[in-house]
């Protein structure tokens, strides 16, 4: 009998291709064979912030041996750029046009490729190339934007003002965070070869579908005439949910020496040549009365974006539904600056906002003398406060519960500087996290083999989740076959279409879609057997039939049956088919759908010298069905370490003289490390919430970030009596 394996810690089903070497990532498809003949492009990068190129000297480069050409805005062709009709880019504007103007918009902008017979001599010859230039200062902070602010957007109900006024205690703050940029292990890589007008790209993506649109709109060809492959992603936490520049730096350079071109980002180079998280300003100014409830709240929030693009967040999301308030005032206005464009980074606008309202609420309560989590519940709302729909499912409470009596909540003393070990003083946190659950159309193929096995598609991406691992077991047990017959591919751009891998949706859509394919395999399948005359279930009804390890059999009559390779072979079918999908329904605006967690922290701050040490990191999540709990216990973790890099460690330097990112580097742009991160770990509730999708998950790779770091910056509080309110939390700030 096959017991059902969604729920069960199932290892990676590619793992031992990833331990062993033979995974294929985007910059190794040479290597591992499935491109040939691959020449070497190296991208030549602006040292200016802000102007304009007045000369390029490529003769020193040219003349070097293996130097097959040297491109730049001077001789290469012009490309149509027509409107993209894809999925939809993360920024609205003008998109950043590879060697079409001498413009420079910031600094680290690519200015010419390098093509050479390998990358050592393409690495040389590169930095042969003399770029003369007409620079400005370029504008790299909010307080000196490059232009007029972008169109606010703004959201408003009830009267903010007279609540204010009337509030029995009032808090108003302003949360600083950082630029952070998201340092995956695999840089961003792409290898692209054309066979006529034909182009195929082995890209880092999160998305095939984006890519393969993207190059089409550059390159003025129709998206058939693209194939885009990603098999394995080593990290992207956002970043490659979009083609950046060199995508079609390598599809131009490809096109014109005729030769495939592979271009590698440097370390480096992914400070400028992919997006990041932007630096947000964010002012919160709370109303409460005298039991606590909220009655105001004003969300003016400013963040950065470049000047030819206007990236946003989706900041303004908690600000409307985390808590009850029945008067709310929010404007967030996107500043140009002389900087590349911000794109998504884990927990995208979530983690900016959950950072300012959650430290908000931790003042609100130490000024009200009442415990940090009861007055969050004192301010529980029952529907969703910005749109009046009922939650699918909000188990926030039960959340507090289980984590306070896990990590000893109510055995602290709230007071500040109460509790020391030593030289160290202690502190304990808490904060909310929350995550709108994100659906979109998705579809799938299967295919049931005559040999009993199966193989699952869609044109998804892994880039660490799991992926591989989580769609074969909703295949496997929608099919009924154990785990190793059946195989789920992804990450080609000729596979049924799929949504980004990004915002927690994979799960919720592209597994609600093999789900309901397997499904329809499945049935067919059994059809097949039981108008069979031949089969032992013929003229038994289709609804008493199922099937367990791979094996076909009446509900109450185990004996009765077949396998699914003794029917395919009786009926001479090499294999059957299906196609299905999902589409997401009425349920997105009937129901508010979030996923939610309780956070908690406790710190060790060194008294004398402002050393901050991470002791503990403990979340209880409410995040639906789990399909794969050692999967999401990973996710759980890696959110969490993302957390304490955004509150102790990470944060990008920008010299204001010409806009050099002065830490573009691993040894000066710091990532939490093992021995900064000595006891994380997560427990998910029980659930199972079907207004959601067909699945009955919300996503829970987003989530579990976003509470972390005002976790941290609470415990902080608690252990010194300081608050701090620009993150990271440095010693500077705590001497």
């Amino acid at each position: 009998m096959t017991r059902p394996t969604a729920g069960t810690p199932l290892s990676r089903v590619d793992g031992r291709l990833k331990v062993t070497g033979q995974a294929a990532y985007a910059a190794e498809h040479d290597a591992h064979g499935t491109v040939r003949g691959v020449v070497h492009g190296v991208i030549v990068t602006s040292t200016v912030g802000r102007g304009r190129i007045t000369g390029i000297d490529t003769r020193d480069a040219v003349a070097q041996r293996g130097v097959l050409k040297v491109i730049s805005h001077l001789n290469a062709p012009k490309l149509p750029y027509r409107p993209f009709r894809g999925v939809p880019d993360p920024a609205r504007g003008e998109r950043l046009r590879v060697f079409q103007d001498d413009r420079v918009r910031f600094f680290g902008q690519p200015v010419a490729v390098v093509v050479a017979e390998s990358l050592e001599i393409a690495q040389h010859a590169a930095s042969l190339v003399k770029v003369a230039y007409d620079g400005e200062r370029p504008a790299t902070d909010l307080s000196s934007p490059a232009g007029e602010a972008n169109q606010p957007e703004n959201y408003q109900r009830g009267n903010v003002d007279q609540a204010l006024e009337r509030a029995h205690t009032r808090l108003a703050q302003t949360y600083r965070l950082n630029r952070e940029h998201h340092n995956p292990m695999e840089p961003h890589a792409t290898i692209a070869r054309w066979e006529g007008d034909r182009l195929t790209v082995w890209d880092k993506t999160q998305i095939v579908l984006n890519t393969r649109g993207d190059l089409a709109t550059v390159f003025g060809i129709p998206e058939g005439a693209v194939r885009v492959i990603s098999p394995f992603v080593g990290g992207a936490f956002g970043s490659a949910l979009r083609a950046w520049p060199h995508v079609a730096i390598a599809a131009l350079a490809a096109r014109e020496v005729r030769r495939p071109v592979k271009v590698v980002l440097t370390r480096k180079q992914l400070y400028t040549g992919t997006g990041f998280r932007p630096v947000t300003e964010y002012k919160l100014t709370l109303g409460a009365d005298e039991r606590g409830r909220l009655t105001a709240a004003v969300h003016d929030i400013r963040a950065e974006t470049s000047a030819y693009e206007d990236y946003r967040e989706a900041l303004m999301v908690q600000g409307q539904m985390v808590y009850a308030t029945p008067n709310v005032r929010q404007t967030y206005r996107s500043i140009p600056l002389d900087v590349n464009t911000p794109t998504w980074m884990r927990g995208p606008g979530a983690a900016t906002a959950a950072y300012a309202i959650e430290c908000a609420m931790d003042e609100l309560a130490y000024d009200l003398g009442m415990d940090p989590i009861e007055l969050r519940l004192r301010n529980e709302p029952d529907r969703d406060p910005g749109t009046g729909v009922p939650f699918s499912t909000r188990r926030l409470r039960e959340c507090f519960r289980v984590g306070s009596r896990t990590v000893g909540w109510d055995d602290r003393d709230p007071r500040p500087r109460s509790a020391r070990d030593g030289n160290w003083l202690i502190g304990t946190g808490v904060a909310v996290a929350t995550y709108h659950t994100q659906r979109a159309p998705a579809q799938a193929l299967a295919r049931l083999d005559a040999d009993g096995t199966a193989i699952v598609q869609c044109a998804t991406s892994d880039m660490g989740p799991g992926t591989y691992t989580s769609m074969t077991q909703v295949a496997a047990d929608a099919l009924g076959l154990p785990v190793p017959k059946v195989r789920f591919q992804l990450g080609d751009s000729t596979m049924p279409p799929s949504p980004p891998h990004g915002g927690s949706m994979t799960m919720a859509s592209v597994g609600s879609a093999v789900q309901d394919t397997c499904d329809k395999l499945r049935r067919q399948a059994i059809r097949l057997a039981v108008a069979d005359p031949g089969s032992p279930l013929h003229g038994a009804s289709a609804d008493d039939v199922v099937v367990q390890n791979g094996r076909l059999h009446l509900r109450d009559d185990p004996e009765r049956g077949e396998t699914y390779r003794e029917l395919l072979a009786r009926n001479n079918r090499p294999h059957l088919e299906a196609r299905g999908g999902y589409t997401p329904g009425q349920e997105v605006e009937r129901f508010s759908t979030h996923a939610y967690g309780a956070v908690f922290a406790q710190v060790a701050v060194d008294e004398r010298l402002g050393l901050v040490r991470i002791r503990r990191v403990f979340g209880v999540y409410d995040a639906g069905r789990i399909i794969n709990p050692k999967l999401a216990e990973s996710q759980a973790i890696g959110g969490m370490v993302g957390g304490i890099g955004m509150a102790l460690l990470e944060h990008t330097v920008t010299d204001p003289r010409d806009g050099r990112i002065v830490n573009a580097n691993m040894a000066d742009y710091l990532v939490p490390v093992n021995a900064d991160v000595p006891d994380v770990n997560a427990i998910y509730l029980n659930g199972d919430d079907r207004t959601a999708d067909p699945i009955g998950v919300k996503g829970l790779g987003e989530v579990v970030i976003v509470g972390v770091a005002p976790a941290i910056a609470n415990a902080v509080f608690h252990a010194t009596g300081r608050r701090i309110r620009d993150l990271p939390i440095t010693i500077e700030a705590l001497l």
